[in-house]
């Protein structure tokens, strides 16, 4: 369907039906509607008289709840939905006015403001905004959930990804327990003579595991502090 509604600045709009002919308070009351929904459920029918001016077609007390939106608030209220009369619409919409929305006309002046008609129809407008609210609230209710879904994946995703880094490895727990060839590997990047390696792997493989570092100068001849020291700090940079 190619009919939809359009958004036009209320003060472009004017109506032939005076505003003294709809209740103050009944206004007000669906001007604060329409800013609470930040919009109006039910649109105008506008007719464009040039460029940047229509005229209501239908919807005056609508219009008028509008524009008193807009003296509420400029910013929420400055644009209200409508549908266009156009050259290559003006009959159907005509006729949908004429059978749909007839009962909508403007209020005559000699009904009272509190009759029965106007507060039936007040009632059927807060309605349909009552239910435009709470769709929206469910809405945003749902993204809410989403977020937070969103988010506990994003905080599972990063514990999984912390898991996966390698443990910092303390060296004399390196010293004790790894093996030769692993040894030979990380100690030699920092130029340990491989004979000081293979002394370090034997005397624990004979003697048992190290007890501290100034053990493991003690127990291995030919291993000084100097040595011992490059050894921890090749633990500290964090490369296996």
């Amino acid at each position: 369907m190619l009919l939809s509604v359009s958004f036009v600045p209320v003060k472009q709009i004017t109506s032939s039906v005076p505003r003294s002919n709809f209740s103050d308070d009944d206004l007000n009351r669906i001007a604060e509607l329409i800013l609470k929904g930040e919009g109006i459920i039910n649109p105008l029918i506008l007719r464009s008289t040039s460029l940047q001016s229509y005229e209501v077609v239908d919807g005056h007390f609508e219009y008028y709840a509008a524009a008193r939106a807009r003296e509420i608030d400029l910013r929420k209220g400055e644009m209200i939905g409508a549908f266009i009369i156009e050259s290559n619409n003006q009959e159907a919409l005509e006729q949908q006015v004429k059978f749909f929305r007839t009962q909508n006309v403007a209020i005559p002046s000699h009904v009272a403001a509190g009759s029965d008609v106007t507060e039936s129809r007040l009632m059927n407008i807060e309605s349909r905004m009552t239910n435009q609210e709470s769709r929206s609230e469910k809405r945003t209710n749902e993204l809410e959930e989403e977020l937070k879904r969103e988010i506990k994946n994003i905080y599972n995703r990063l514990n999984e990804l912390e898991n996966r880094l390698p443990k910092p490895i303390e060296p004399l727990e390196a010293l004790n327990n790894w093996n030769l060839t692993k040894l030979t590997s990380k100690l030699s990047r920092v130029n340990v003579k491989s004979q000081i390696i293979e002394k370090i792997f034997n005397e624990r493989e004979a003697n048992g595991k190290y007890s501290s570092f100034s053990n493991v100068v003690d127990r291995i001849k030919g291993l000084g502090d100097k040595t011992m020291l490059k050894i921890i700090d090749s633990f500290a940079e964090g490369t296996v």
